[in-house]
């Protein structure tokens, strides 16, 4: 299962990557807007949105995506370990 973090800090990322290794998951974090960040995202099978810290253009753009091409998404509060890692643990139960 492919799943797009989007917000969140640059220093958790590699632990955003672990947390979805553990679980199974391949992970792509997107901290910031990016070049072609439409492109990037691909066929995600979920994506994630860490809304305490990002763009309100960034989180507009994965809203669109996901919207466009059906990619189920959760809104977390923050980004957090523990709401990360509860999340992936409530992903891989469905």
């Amino acid at each position: 299962m492919s799943v797009i973090i989007v917000g969140g800090h640059e220093r958790m990322e590699s632990v955003y990557k672990k947390v979805g290794k553990k679980y199974g998951c391949k992970v792509k974090v997107f901290t910031h807007m990016e070049t072609n960040f439409q492109k990037r995202i691909g066929n995600a099978d979920y994506i994630f949105m860490l809304s305490d810290v990002v763009s309100h253009k960034l989180v507009n753009t994965a809203m669109k995506v996901s919207k466009q091409r059906k990619i189920p998404r959760k809104r977390l509060i923050n980004g957090s370990l523990t709401t990360v890692e509860d999340t992936f643990r409530e992903v891989k139960a469905i």
